[in-house]
């Protein structure tokens, strides 16, 4: 599969953005890794294809904030995608 392009940060907006309509199967791939407890470094490399050894701070950045903004989309940003689509 390949990996989409992503910004090293997770969009932080209080609205649901086009980042995030793009990479919502990222999220969901992040929750799941989150879920079953799976160590953050192999989620980094396979999820974004980022070696967590060559580049930790990077690898840590990407990984929290789009861990976080998954997060987000659960709780808040769901409810986008309940509403009806405007004309």
């Amino acid at each position: 599969m390949p990996i989409a392009a992503f910004d090293d940060r997770a969009p932080d907006a209080p609205h649901v953005t086009d980042y995030d309509e793009r990479h919502h199967q990222t999220y969901w791939r992040l929750l799941d890794a989150a879920a079953e407890k799976a160590d953050w470094c192999e989620a980094v490399r396979i999820i974004f294809g980022i070696d967590p050894t060559a580049e930790p701070d990077r690898a840590r950045t990407i990984y929290d904030s789009h861990l976080a903004r998954a997060r987000w989309m659960t709780e808040i940003g769901y409810r986008h995608f309940l509403r009806p689509p405007t004309a």
